[in-house]
């Protein structure tokens, strides 16, 4: 039992993330360009007071926005809001509970933001779970399912009438949903949905959503984003002897991605108060943020692609993509399957009682 429900998928997950460690360690990653003002605008960003959806919380603030952090933690979605406070000039930032695994918290929360009478402008749906021991929800689905993915497409359903009234012809309303590359190991069997399920179920469901939008001409896009490997906190859950396992390899990778990165900065700068200046100098708005030289890919690097896909001026517009290191790629084959999504899609509102549009 423990080979099926434990050994199996993370050797998945290892395989997919080998692939991305190879790809993170032979390129360069992705540097944001100089992103517009957004100042007026509003933003929903799910798991937002830590790791990636800190980072991509504070940008979007740094960029002029008024943030929402939803999440089930409200000590640490308040401290993430003093921090965001302390560095954003013009943005501002709020706390709102959300327990994506439960869909009654969904709905309630969509009510608290409703009420107010705000448009929203961007939903990244960020916040997810990976490997964590083997539960249910409280309306009994796979807890990886029902958080990553049912409690997403809720969300995003019940926000939707107000994303359409927000965006226009000139500025799209976005919804940027983080997938994985995991998803690349999964399929999609509707009569059996659990963890390897749920991002595919993700990808296949944003490229529902765009196409559902484009074909009714509403101003709202949709968009997948893929951080790669990124060191935060959603290998937590593993158990002692995986995460045994996992420190050697992804330790050798890291300290060889460091040498080449010093490396290079050796070979192009002989003045080491440059090399210092690049690696520790806070840059100014439209650089990548740069990690020591002895880290992991940080959550700040690994959000970069959903920054990009929540602000970039060359994205208006532009929806159906699958976002890795800023460049769009193409997804797993079996997302592509225009009636296992629309089944899919039938299958989830069947799942959460929502009402098919």
């Amino acid at each position: 039992m423990w080979l099926l429900t434990v050994f199996l998928p993370l050797m998945r997950v290892y395989l997919c993330g080998i692939k991305v460690l190879i790809y993170q360690l032979l390129n360069r990653s992705f540097t944001l360009p100089v992103l517009p003002k957004l100042s007026g605008r509003i933003a929903i960003v799910t798991g937002g007071a830590r790791g990636m959806g800190l980072e991509t919380a504070r940008h979007l603030a740094g960029l002029g926005m008024h943030v929402v952090i939803a999440g089930n933690d409200e000590t640490e979605g308040l401290a993430a809001v003093e921090k965001i406070h302390e560095e954003a000039k013009e943005g501002k930032a709020e706390f709102m509970f959300l327990d994506l695994a439960s869909l009654k918290s969904v709905r309630q929360f969509v009510h608290r933001f409703k009420v107010r009478g705000l448009p929203l402008h961007t939903l990244v749906n960020n916040a997810g779970i990976m490997l964590v021991p083997e539960m249910e929800t409280e309306d009994g689905f796979e807890f990886h399912f029902g958080l990553n993915y049912l409690g997403h497409f809720l969300l995003t359903n019940l926000l939707l009438d107000t994303l359409v009234r927000s965006g226009t012809r000139q500025r799209c309303a976005r919804v940027v949903t983080m997938a994985s590359a995991t998803h690349y190991g999964g399929t999609l069997d509707l009569d059996n949905l659990h963890s390897r399920r749920s991002k595919v179920a993700l990808v296949m469901f944003t490229k529902r959503l765009q196409d559902r939008m484009a074909a009714r001409g509403l101003h709202v896009t949709a968009n997948n984003v893929d951080p790669g490997m990124v060191d935060t906190a959603l290998y937590d859950f593993l158990c002692g002897a995986a995460k045994m396992a996992k420190r050697p390899f992804t330790g050798l990778f890291f300290r060889v991605r460091a040498l080449r990165r010093r490396l290079i900065a050796a070979i192009v700068f002989s003045d080491s108060s440059i090399i210092n200046h690049l690696v520790w100098r806070t840059p100014s708005q439209g650089a990548r943020v740069q990690s020591d030289v002895l880290k992991s890919l940080t959550p700040a690097e690994g959000a970069s692609t959903a920054i990009y896909a929540a602000a970039a001026a060359e994205l208006e517009g532009v929806g159906g993509r699958y976002l890795y290191n800023g460049e769009d790629r193409p997804s797993a084959g079996c997302t592509y399957d225009v009636d296992l999504q629309e089944a899919l899609w039938r299958t989830s509102c069947a799942l959460t009682g929502l009402q098919e549009a």
